[in-house]
């Protein structure tokens, strides 16, 4: 599993993006993804939404299990993925790519997120 190298990871397995015009992406990794199993709904927080870094903001609801969805940073809402909420193995088959979950203006920017060789090693342990 290769990890983009370009972006920040969480200990929960969310990533972000590199803020564009202050905005960024947050998703799932693909780590994390083949550990829910077959994504089959998606709750992801509403537009405008203020969310803070580490609280819960969102649900997957896969084959196995319900996960609550983290946001790795604070800030508003700008968007959600509405492809994704139409069609949630989006999450399973392009973490990465289509399978991105909603931009956030980022207010705060925690210390703790991970580049992806310390993801990798984190998720290898």
């Amino acid at each position: 599993m290769s990890n983009p190298q370009q972006l920040r990871y969480s200990k929960e397995h969310e990533w972000l993006s590199a803020a564009e015009d202050g905005v960024s992406t947050i998703g799932i990794t693909e780590h994390a993804a083949n550990a829910l199993g077959d994504v089959v709904f998606v709750q992801l927080p509403d537009v405008g939404t203020t969310v803070a870094a580490g609280e819960s903001c969102g649900e997957l609801e896969s084959t196995k299990s319900v996960s609550d969805l983290y946001s790795p940073v604070s800030g508003e809402v700008t968007e959600i993925n509405e492809d994704v909420v139409s069609d949630p193995s989006l999450v399973n088959t392009a973490p990465f790519e289509g399978g991105w979950l909603f931009r956030i203006r980022v207010t705060e920017e925690p210390q703790e997120l991970l580049s992806a060789d310390e993801y990798d090693a984190f998720t290898a342990g």
